[in-house]
């Protein structure tokens, strides 16, 4: 049974590296454990690890649900500097996504539902799962 994943990414400076997840992620890491890495509980048992070391090329994307994909392309331009990213839809996928990378090249994407309905059920079902937590 699986229960828990993680996905990690590698930056060659940790403390630039951690500042920049900071203001992708809008708050501290949730757990510390050694110098060089640190961890965001972005859901209940879905964890992001950034590490210091080698990026790897191509690595990723991880992809993370968003309620305006417009809204935080443009909130993640402007504050991390990144170079705007193409928004992508297609006949038959129920979402819009784009990607881009971080400093160090690890690739990043957002996604956002179409359907306002299945939206916003997948906004009320997490926040059940999560009340308290976030």
């Amino acid at each position: 049974m699986i229960y828990e994943v993680t996905f990690q990414v590698c930056v060659s400076d940790f403390n630039k590296g951690v500042d920049w997840y900071k203001a992708l992620l809008q708050r501290e890491p949730d757990f510390k454990a050694h110098g060089g890495f640190v961890e965001w509980e972005l859901l209940p048992g879905a964890w992001l690890q950034v590490a210091e070391g080698t990026p790897v090329e191509g690595n990723g994307p991880f992809r993370l649900g968003v309620t305006s994909i417009e809204e935080e392309r443009q909130r993640i331009c402007t504050a991390l500097n990144v170079e705007e990213f193409e928004i992508f839809s297609r006949d038959g996928v129920p979402v819009t996504w784009g990607t881009f990378t971080d400093p160090w090249g690890n690739r990043i994407g957002l996604f956002e539902y179409i359907n306002e309905e299945e939206k916003q059920a997948k906004v009320r079902s997490l926040a059940n799962l999560t009340a308290g937590k976030l």
